[in-house]
């Protein structure tokens, strides 16, 4: 398929807006009135001296939509809504999130409530945006959530992410960076790989307290970081212990993930080590299911690792679950949100699957179809349902791209119980140190809106082969806070 650009800039978002509807097709981007002697599908988007304009053609079928400029239309927004106009009329698709294409939009929703109040933002969402009224209600729903927590943040506060790119194989929808320790050649990075990401934890905590920076939360991810042993995750806890001042720490996560990488040992480790909240994420409690996608783990095995966490003192523990996976149903889905429950966890998280191109499904050439994404939906309803009536409130969300249905991922919990790091690493309230293998530090000005990233090597042999060089790149932290201050 062609997308034409023809005077103007919005080629991102209009090239995300048209993957709503088409997520399967290759499309090529032209800047000219393209020349197509292929008989190609062509979406023509314009901005002329009078009108926005959307023109659909594939040499059989035609479809327009245009409106006239006024100067103060929102031009971006008045293109894309010509184009959502031809698409839905075209494919008779009408997205829940309608033209919305960003991974935040219960941000954009507290950005909306603060210039125009809160009916007219949920107004605007549904009018402007066409975002279903349910989809509208979420967002309303976690952005009054999310905006009371990132409240709390102040300008001298700062987040830790320590990444273990580690798994025990590798999940067939995984796009993360994230390796399977089965290999012998990548097992055998992890001695060095622990060492250099302890020295790296310390030399930012020596920054850290340089800054005057006050730590609020610590989130261990990857990977998986159960997949260290107990002793390797003792050592990298002791690492942030001394490194950092933990004495106004509101929460400290590790996910310990995979069940069949939880033992009795390593989570007396992380008890020890002062975590307060970890995951222990099933995915799914159908066997087949698990298998499918797989996971090396069955749901007993998760019931037990759940019972494991709590005799070992924690008692803030999530669950994931992921909506649409292959050969899931919208009943068996719900029996997976119903077993969750019966668990009593603090935190469930829903996701929704998404074919990334980096993982395993998506290099096989899976596809995205219209009715797993109806399926999706409906199970997503369900969770919503299940979990609210059961006293969970949906406290933070985002968007993923190739994502079935084009819908959302939920994290949702008792009252108290909100995961701190999810909200300020998503929307942005303060500085995260990021350490490891494919970790992004960001930086953000404590009295501003400035950000600026630090990425670290992708993957654990260029990290440990780069180690050098990636702490050069760190001395930028201090540069930003000398430029925008503290």
């Amino acid at each position: 398929m062609i997308l034409e650009i023809l005077n103007h800039t919005y080629q991102y978002e209009a090239e995300k807006l048209l993957r709503v509807f088409f997520p399967n097709e290759k499309i090529h981007v032209v800047f000219e009135k393209s020349q197509n002697t292929g008989g190609e599908a062509v979406l023509t988007t314009e901005i002329t001296d009078t009108h926005a304009v959307a023109v659909f053609h594939d040499g059989q079928t035609k479809r327009t939509s245009k409106a006239l400029l006024s100067e103060t239309d929102d031009k971006e927004l008045l293109l894309a809504t010509q184009m959502y106009k031809v698409l839905t009329d075209l494919t008779g698709y009408v997205p829940k999130w309608g033209l919305l294409t960003g991974i935040r939009p219960s941000k954009l929703l507290i950005a909306l409530q603060k210039e125009m109040g809160t009916e007219n933002a949920a107004r605007y969402f549904t009018e402007r945006f066409f975002v279903a009224p349910e989809k509208t209600a979420l967002a309303k729903s976690v952005a009054a959530r999310e905006d009371a927590i990132i409240q709390t943040s102040k300008p001298d506060s700062c987040s830790l992410y320590v990444s273990i790119p580690f798994c025990p194989t590798r999940c067939s929808y995984c796009s993360f960076v994230s390796h399977a320790i089965s290999s012998p050649s990548v097992k055998k990075l992890i001695p060095d790989y622990v060492a250099l990401l302890s020295q790296e934890i310390a030399e930012t905590g020596k920054m850290a307290k340089e800054l005057g920076l006050r730590l609020e939360s610590v989130y261990f991810g990857g990977g998986t970081p159960t997949t260290l042993s107990a002793e390797e995750l003792g050592t990298l806890l002791a690492t942030v212990d001394k490194a950092f001042d933990l004495s106004g720490i509101r929460e400290y996560t590790v996910e310990a993930g995979r069940p069949d990488t939880i033992t009795k040992e390593k989570l007396d480790a992380l008890y020890r080590g002062g975590v307060t909240r970890i995951s222990i994420n099933p995915q799914t409690f159908n066997n087949q299911v698990l298998e499918n996608i797989g996971r090396k783990h069955t749901a007993a095995m998760t019931e037990k690792a759940f019972s494991m966490a709590r005799d070992a003192g924690f008692h803030n523990i999530n669950m994931d679950l992921i909506a649409g996976l292959p050969g899931d149903t919208t009943d068996s889905f719900a029996a997976s949100i119903d077993k969750a429950i019966s668990f009593t966890p603090e935190n469930i998280t829903v996701h929704t699957l998404s074919l990334k191109r980096s993982s395993n499904m998506g290099t096989s050439g899976t596809q995205i179809d219209r009715m797993q994404g109806h399926a999706a939906d409906e199970m997503l309803h369900y969770a919503y349902k299940a979990l609210t009536e059961q006293a969970y409130s949906p406290y933070y969300m985002y968007r993923q791209a190739r994502t079935l249905g084009n819908l959302e991922n939920t994290g949702y919990a008792k009252d108290g119980f909100e995961c701190l790091y999810n909200i300020f690493m998503m929307e942005e309230c303060h500085t995260v140190f990021a350490v490891g293998a494919g970790a992004v530090t960001k930086l953000k000005a404590p009295h501003g809106k400035e950000i600026e990233r630090i990425f670290n090597y992708k993957y654990p042999y260029e990290y440990i082969s780069g180690f050098s060089e990636l702490q050069k790149r760190k001395a930028a932290i201090l540069d930003f806070y000398r430029k925008y201050g503290i």
